[in-house]
């Protein structure tokens, strides 16, 4: 455990460079994959989906942001698990959930990446796997505000590719602007709803990410206000983005071709623009690359939060003098999501995580709901944000319900 000579973290992230953190994490492979997935469960249905996915998503991050404000610290799910569950076991194995799923998340994008690098660049995939994990892995020792401020620039581009997509789609034909009625169920008939729903738990992962924002608690400027409406303007500016980009490429390309696609956007973007695949398949790398960075920042700060509470290793919670950011965790992080992406293949990864993601949300919720039935009748201080009892419980129904289906 730290001494207070320590070195510690400095708080230097405003709320704009959380968003752009926030968004960094959320916005990614999700909605480069999964636009011509759903579109094949629920035809020009598809932008429907995601709204009803991220309608899911906001009791979770209701749960969130009050836990957040209760807690700011670092290793933030584990610290809210102790304090509703009060068991350190049940608490290091969520913070190891945690971690886990930053590192297996962290592998698979780091796949995805080398494919596309590969489009551009013929080297051999484990050559293109050891530069980006190398290169990466620098660029998260470096600092957090460095870190942060590099991953928000790779947030900002593609947010503009998408932003294109969705300027040249309404601007090549104004007329569609008309048409977005259509994406809208006309009737309820039960099996376009079910497909809708189908596609709508696919929809879901596409939004996972904005919980990270928690971690970097002890890095923020005024955490107690800035956190909740960082992870407010995420699923809200995520929420806007996917809309509009699914909108376009449903009512642009026909549901077949754009199902069939393992590139669903390059063909819109090609579509829309007239331009060249590859500018999409550049932004794609763009993509790939932000969200490793940002979950290998989220894995090792909660390495270093799980060592400050006396659950690993104290060497993981030290904080380098120079750089202010924990290396000895950051090297632990780098070592196995190497490990990981050389030995795994992309879709074993990714299926792991979403599973490792839901069961974090479902105990999460619990303990909220633990934490307040506790407080119920007391006379505690109110806080600066607050849900009701009935966000956490929505949580808890909604992240079963997902992790269950997803077993079937």
């Amino acid at each position: 455990m730290q001494t207070s000579s320590s070195p510690k973290f400095k708080r230097s992230l405003n709320l704009l460079l959380v968003v752009l953190y926030g968004l960094g994490a959320t916005i990614g492979a999700g909605i480069y994959v999964l636009v011509g997935v759903t579109a094949e469960r629920a035809g020009v249905h598809a932008p429907l989906a995601f709204l009803i996915a991220a309608v899911v998503m906001a009791f979770t991050a209701g749960s969130f942001s009050e836990l957040v404000v209760r807690m700011p610290v670092t290793a933030g799910e584990a610290a809210y698990v102790l304090r509703g569950f009060h068991s350190k076991t049940l608490s290091l194995v969520v913070g190891l959930m945690v971690v886990t799923a930053g590192l297996v998340s962290a592998a698979t994008v780091t796949i995805g990446g080398a494919g596309y690098i590969n489009v551009f660049v013929d080297l051999p995939q484990p050559v293109v796997v050891t530069v980006i994990v190398v290169v990466m892995g620098a660029v998260v020792a470096w600092g957090i505000t460095e870190s942060v401020v590099f991953a928000g620039i790779f947030t900002v581009l593609e947010i503009a590719g998408l932003l294109v997509i969705v300027a040249f789609g309404f601007g090549h034909d104004p007329a569609l602007a008309l048409r977005l009625v259509e994406v809208v169920p006309a009737t309820f008939d039960l099996a376009i709803w079910s497909g809708v729903l189908s596609a709508g738990l696919l929809a879901f992962f596409a939004f996972v990410g904005f919980e990270d924002i928690v971690n970097i608690a002890e890095e923020v400027k005024r955490p107690a206000h800035t956190l909740p409406w960082a992870i407010a303007l995420t699923l809200a500016i995520s929420t806007l983005l996917y809309l509009s980009v699914v909108s376009v490429a449903v009512l642009t390309v026909p549901i077949p071709e754009l199902a069939a696609s393992n590139a669903p956007l390059a063909i819109v973007f090609e579509r829309v623009t007239g331009a060249s695949r590859g500018y999409m398949s550049a932004v794609a790398i763009i993509a790939t690359l932000n969200g490793m960075i940002i979950q290998m920042i989220m894995a090792s700060r909660v390495l270093y939060g799980l060592s400050r509470q006396g659950q690993l290793p104290a060497r993981l919670g030290e904080v380098h003098p120079v750089t202010h950011t924990p290396l000895n965790a950051t090297l632990v992080v780098v070592l196995v999501v190497y490990a990981l992406a050389m030995l795994f293949p992309i879709e074993l990864l990714a299926e792991r995580t979403a599973q490792v993601t839901l069961t974090i949300f479902s105990i999460v919720n619990v303990a909220l709901i633990k934490i307040k039935l506790e407080e119920r009748g007391g006379n505690f201080e109110r806080r600066v944000f607050e849900v009701p009892m009935v966000v956490p419980i929505m949580g808890v129904v909604t992240s079963v319900a997902l992790l269950l289906i997803g077993f079937l």
